[in-house]
């Protein structure tokens, strides 16, 4: 048999790649090396875990391995490739006994995701300080959260966790007050979860609104809704570092002479793509430090792929090289891959950075370039406007301020970027503004969209109407 294809990673983008590779082609190899025990896991759902409304980490599994090896795919956990050798066309792997071993490849998937960023914060080693970029931590975090005599260790219902990690953090007193460095996704997400764990929370953001990629509006609204739930959201407070010799103590904020006691410390202050193991190689790399992939997911180098958190992609709104970690981005890229692979040549896709998310009540969502300052760095001269609108017919219950940012270009009148935020099915109408980016629609072809009414869902004029007809008469006093 020839050599096979060779996947670095088994989780979203990886085996998607491995699944329709092997569909599409069942009488060629395939190899999916992971360093970890981990593989195919729901890493947007751990704050819902730890705040208990999933009751078990086996709950956030797409695929176990025996599912993966049924599929005929010759899975290796604990294989940690350290180098790649694109001359020879093979890579060197770490197994967990410390035997290095050399592995030929066809055709090479760099699907190795990214990991938690952590700046100048002291993370390691200080009991009660996180990062939460995979289940270990999640399941520790749950279990240092509750008090040692009511710990459930069934939670972490897994063989693959780090069982002596929780055990020690099961064991340890419960914490009273967190603090939350970093008002991003995690920050905003962990806020609610921990708050729902009977926590006093802090949230601490650097710049002057939470959640800066949807843009302002979407922050003022958010940290409203976390204030009034009783989270404390200390906005444009940089914190300088970590307070304490074993156990965190507190967190140092820049200019206070005071530290904010916390006997937990949750740090998400972004992600960086892995990499290392294509170090020497000369492979290009571009925003980010990720690598630099075309539309089918190939590298610089020859018959080499890259997918997901640790690859670059295009912008369905600039056209340009984009670095988005995303959970749909990943998986879409891996099955394009794989069936490229297979024969099938696939575009990996645009992406134009569609997110949504929710803190308690109130629902958030973005698409495309919602910052001003971004979209001009993109070459656009930017209008914006900002709407509140119902949700639904006002006469009918459960209608609720919907807020609407829209983005155009002045030149071109062409949609580039909007946010949503509200508290009744905000979220979901931003799949609206993602299909118009992708259609390079302008605003006035938005505001004649023929989006549907009823009063349990709409208002006859939809908030993305009202906010796009109101963009298109700033557009037309220019």
């Amino acid at each position: 048999m020839s050599d096979p294809f060779v996947v670095v990673g088994a989780d979203a983008a990886g085996l998607s790649a491995a699944s329709k590779f092997r569909r599409e082609a069942p009488d060629r190899e395939v190899v999916v090396f992971e360093k970890g025990r981990w593989i195919s896991y729901a890493y947007c759902g751990m704050p819902y875990f730890i705040e208990g409304r999933v009751e078990r980490m086996s709950n956030l599994l797409s695929l176990s391995p025996s599912e993966v090896e049924e599929r005929g795919i010759d899975l290796r956990r604990d294989h940690e490739v350290i180098a790649v050798d694109s001359d020879t066309k093979t890579v060197a792997v770490e197994t967990a006994e410390g035997e290095t071993i050399e592995q030929g490849y066809d055709d090479l998937l760099v699907a190795t995701g990214g990991r938690a960023e952590t700046g100048s914060f002291n993370v390691r080693g200080l009991d009660g300080a996180f990062t939460l970029h995979d289940m270990n931590a999640a399941a520790a975090i749950d279990a240092y959260i509750a008090e040692p005599d009511a710990y459930d260790p069934a939670r972490a219902d897994v063989s693959a966790v780090d069982r002596e990690r929780v055990d020690r953090n099961a064991a340890m007193p419960a914490p009273e007050t967190a603090a939350i460095v970093g008002g991003g996704y995690v920050g905003v997400e962990m806020a609610e979860a921990l708050s729902g764990r009977g926590l006093d929370v802090h949230l601490f953001q650097r710049s002057g609104h939470l959640l800066p990629p949807f843009g302002e509006a979407v922050g003022e609204r958010v940290a409203d809704e976390l204030e009034a739930e009783g989270v404390a959201v200390h906005r444009g407070t940089p914190v300088k570092s970590l307070v304490g010799d074993d156990r965190i103590e507190g967190v140092a904020l820049d200019g206070a002479a005071d530290s904010v006691a916390a006997d937990l410390a949750i740090v998400g202050v972004g992600i960086r793509p892995n990499t290392e193991l294509l170090d020497g190689t000369g492979v290009e790399t571009g925003e980010g430090g990720a690598i630099r992939t075309d539309e089918y997911g190939r590298t610089s180098l020859p018959d080499v792929y890259a997918a997901g958190d640790c690859a670059t992609a295009v912008h369905a709104v600039t056209g340009e090289e984009a670095w988005m970690p995303l959970g749909l981005t990943a998986n879409r890229a891996g099955r394009a891959v794989g069936a490229t692979i297979a024969g099938d040549p696939s575009p990996v896709g645009e992406i134009a950075g569609t997110a949504v998310v929710k803190a308690f009540d109130m629902e958030a969502g973005r698409a495309g370039l919602v910052e001003e300052e971004t979209a001009r760095e993109a070459g656009f001269d930017p209008v914006r406007e900002t709407v509140t609108a119902g949700s639904r017919s006002g006469y009918y219950p459960g209608a609720a301020p919907t807020d609407v940012t829209l983005v155009a270009d002045r030149d071109t009148g062409r949609l580039i970027g909007g946010s949503i935020v509200g508290p009744d099915r905000a979220a979901i109408r931003i799949d609206t503004l993602a299909t118009a980016l992708e259609a390079d629609m302008t605003v006035p072809e938005v505001e004649r969209l023929d989006l549907a009414y009823a009063p349990p869902f709409s208002p006859v004029w939809d908030p993305i109407l009202v906010a796009a007809k109101v963009l298109n008469g700033t557009l037309d006093e220019e």
